[in-house]
């Protein structure tokens, strides 16, 4: 069995109105998140954002990817652990932002998704399960003019 590197990326996709687009999970279990992936080996975070991006959504971003400098550490949550090495318990997330100038249609991958919205970012901040999702968000919002 080939693990996942305890690594992986956060890609929070927006407009410059403020619609945030949220992605339906449908395995391991239903819930709302932003754009996610683990590193495959040999790759960087950058690399990753870019194609977890057009895989999870059919977005090319080209140079248009913004890496924030900001890492997280969360703890695997059980269901996913056999993913990852024997003993591994914590992932390091690297956050990343696309802005885009309006909503526009996004191709899911049916194995790993099975809907997406366009948000108002207090509601994808009430809708994303995940704390590292949730604080990304808080601060794109905070930092916006």
């Amino acid at each position: 069995m080939t693990y996942r590197r305890p690594e992986s990326v956060l890609v929070l996709v927006y407009t410059t109105a403020g619609d945030v687009l949220a992605l339906r999970r449908c395995r391991p279990f239903d819930f709302w998140q932003s754009v996610t992936g683990s590193l495959d080996p040999g790759e960087t975070p950058a690399d990753t954002a870019a194609r977890e991006l057009f895989e999870e959504t059919g977005i090319d971003a080209g140079d248009r990817l913004f890496a924030t400098g900001t890492q997280r550490v969360f703890v695997i949550d059980p269901r996913w652990r056999h993913r990852y090495p024997p003993g591994v318990t914590e992932n390091t997330e690297w956050e990343f932002r696309l802005a885009l100038p309006a909503p526009c249609p996004i191709v899911l991958d049916a194995s790993e998704h099975s809907d997406y919205e366009w948000l108002p970012a207090n509601e994808a901040i009430e809708r994303f399960w995940s704390w590292t999702n949730k604080d990304a968000l808080r601060e794109l919002v905070a930092i916006k003019p």
